[in-house]
């Protein structure tokens, strides 16, 4: 029979002070995380402070002088009015201009020393619906198709596809009289005639059929168009076999047919989908300085944050009971610095280590990289392998 007692024993265990566990959930941080933390810090600590200042008496002063130069220049009344008035009326039609080519094409802008800025050389990005808007304008359409046509082009989703049911569309166009569904599937062949071809289907199927007409031989499209309307599944497990059976023709003839559909695009409303480029701040900057590599910390990641000495020394000279809380205030301070000033320095410890012990990987590429662990870096910086660990992750 089984027994219940008490007993007692002594056990030692490491935890972690909650100072501490936070100093290790910031050391983990990326450092667009850990510059967050930092900011909010400092909105609503009195203690801290940046250590960069703007400059706006310079700006205000920069801005004075500039408008005394223009005053000078009309005092003096050297000008001449026609050219004056030519050159308004040049500016003028250069904004129209402007205004047609609107959507991204307009000429390029030199600066003001007559370079032509990089900017003017990037690719302009335009989103599925403003280029089949910009289609739909050059069509011959009344009013009313024209509006029931947008209706169809702004409910496409990113992929190209109408996925709302075309009697939702009629009480969204807010025509009067009301629209039927007869020219709502007007409107829907028309924003299926556009480019991208395949943009404005409802299902993969009609997506593929609205681009069957890029296949030249007749034969062919005839065959792409009964494989997809009736054997898509076959097609999309590739059995090629009983494709070949159920069609009546070659295993070879039927292969080409379907390579030749692979080729088109399920999905054509990503051609004009805004590209998002994901930019990367790098930590740490491995530069080779008279033939030796060293890495060194991004000087723009690290938070220009201080504390404020004056605020400080006033604190502790009036200090009592009462501001309890601006204590708090002080000590969070303190430890915000202590955290940025040891996070930083880890990171550049354990960067120089891994350095050290892969130059020849800067020097000739990811073939002469060398298996390196945690403890080795550990072992080499006096760290704990997690912390090589929670350096490393999220550290570019």
């Amino acid at each position: 029979m089984m027994q219940m007692e008490a007993r007692s024993e002594q056990r030692q265990n490491q935890t972690l002070s909650p100072r501490l566990q936070h100093a290790v959930r910031l050391l983990q941080m990326s450092s667009l995380d850990f510059g967050t933390v930092v900011r909010d810090v400092l909105g609503r600590n009195p203690f801290l402070e940046t250590e960069e200042g703007f400059d706006d008496d310079l700006d205000v002063d920069h801005g004075a002088d500039e408008m005394d130069a223009r005053r000078e220049q009309d005092a003096d009344g050297d000008f001449d009015a026609d050219g004056e008035s030519d050159g308004a009326m040049e500016s003028a039609h250069e904004s129209d201009r402007e205004l047609w080519l609107g959507d991204g094409f307009a000429p390029s802008r030199q600066s003001h020393d007559g370079d032509v800025s990089a900017l003017d050389f990037m690719v302009a990005e335009t989103s599925l619906n403003a280029h089949l808007h910009v289609q739909l304008s050059t069509l011959p359409l009344t009013p009313r198709d024209l509006a029931l046509a947008r209706a169809v082009v702004e409910s496409l989703d990113d992929d190209g596809y109408l996925r709302t049911p075309l009697d939702e569309l009629l009480d969204w166009a807010g025509l009067e009289p009301a629209a039927s569904l007869d020219e709502m599937q007007i409107a829907l062949r028309l924003v299926q005639s556009l480019e991208p071809a395949g943009v404005g289907a409802r299902d993969v199927a009609e997506c593929l059929m609205l681009q069957l007409t890029s296949i030249e031989c007749p034969r062919q499209r005839s065959l792409a168009g009964t494989i997809v309307t009736d054997h898509l599944t076959s097609l999309a497990a590739r059995d090629v076999p009983t494709l070949a059976r159920l069609l009546g023709e070659s295993a070879g003839e039927v292969e080409s047919v379907c390579d030749r559909i692979r080729r088109l695009d399920p999905r054509p409303g990503w051609r004009l989908s805004p590209s998002r480029v994901s930019y990367i701040v790098p930590d740490v900057i491995v530069k080779k300085e008279r033939g030796t590599w060293s890495a060194r910390l991004n000087s723009t990641i690290v938070p220009k944050v201080r504390i404020n000495e004056d605020y400080a020394r006033l604190f502790q000279q009036h200090r009592c009971a009462e501001n309890a809380e601006m204590g708090a205030h002080l000590q969070e301070a303190r430890w915000t610095m202590r955290n940025v000033e040891q996070r930083f320095s880890t990171i550049l410890d354990v960067a120089q280590a891994i350095v050290r012990r892969q130059r020849h990987f800067f020097e000739y590429g990811a073939m002469a990289m060398k298996p390196l662990g945690l403890k080795e870096i550990a072992d080499e910086v006096g760290v704990h392998e997690s912390t090589v660990s929670r350096v490393t992750n999220n550290k570019y």
